[in-house]
């Protein structure tokens, strides 16, 4: 063995389709929802956007409808948001939590966190310190749903961002805006920034991806 080998850490499980892993990852946020209802506390959820989680989420509201997991008690920060986007556009961020869980889920909306693409530009340093507050308010993320990127981002995180990094505006490299063109009209029309949790903030949560799975 490697000297390098001997410090990968990191557990992995490779399930047979998209649909399986779904089902597991499901089932470890609904436990996880679960325990802390019966401790009397918040589930803080660290949740992300984009094709993989769709199957995700499906299943937490199939769970929601069909055996009575509540979401109550879950306060949700998402990972990031391009910028600027107004929420009602159709790449939007907010839009896609919106219509893919919380509209059809129980969750408190007050307890929806999701990075605002919309406020002016001078306004984003505050909103970011403020952002950070509020998942520190509520006592950290206890489970953060993850990503990869085509070129290796996390969240809206570009290769070489400090692991010290927290929430921010940050400019998105071209590949990530290529790879993300075909939601838009062209790749012209993908904005060039975005806000985004940071390495540090994502680190901070108890748990990151329940068992490797990934986008």
């Amino acid at each position: 063995m490697k000297m390098a080998d001997s410090f990968e850490k990191i557990p992995l499980k490779i399930f047979p389709s998209a649909a399986a892993g779904s089902v597991f990852v499901a089932k470890k946020i609904s436990d996880l929802i679960h325990e802390k209802e019966k401790n009397k506390e918040r589930c803080v959820l660290g949740l992300s956007t984009g094709k993989s989680p769709l199957k995700l989420y499906a299943e937490l509201i199939r769970m929601h409808k069909e055996e009575n997991l509540s979401f109550k008690n879950v306060v949700a920060f998402n990972l990031d948001e391009y910028y600027p986007i107004q929420k009602t556009a159709t790449q939007s961020y907010y839009r896609f939590m919106k219509e893919n869980l919380f509209n059809q889920i129980d969750i408190d909306p007050k307890n929806c966190f999701i990075p605002n693409g919309e406020l002016p530009k001078e306004d984003m340093k505050s909103f970011c310190v403020e952002y950070e507050r509020a998942i520190i308010e509520a006592g950290g993320i206890d489970l953060q749903i993850l990503g990869i990127g085509s070129n290796g981002h996390i969240g809206f995180n570009e290769p070489g961002s400090s692991r010290f990094s927290k929430t921010r505006v940050t400019p998105l490299e071209n590949s990530t805006r290529l790879s993300n063109a075909g939601d838009f009209d062209s790749v012209t029309q993908v904005p060039r920034l975005s806000v985004t949790m940071g390495i540090s903030t994502i680190l901070k949560s108890k748990k990151n991806n329940p068992d490797g799975m990934g986008k």
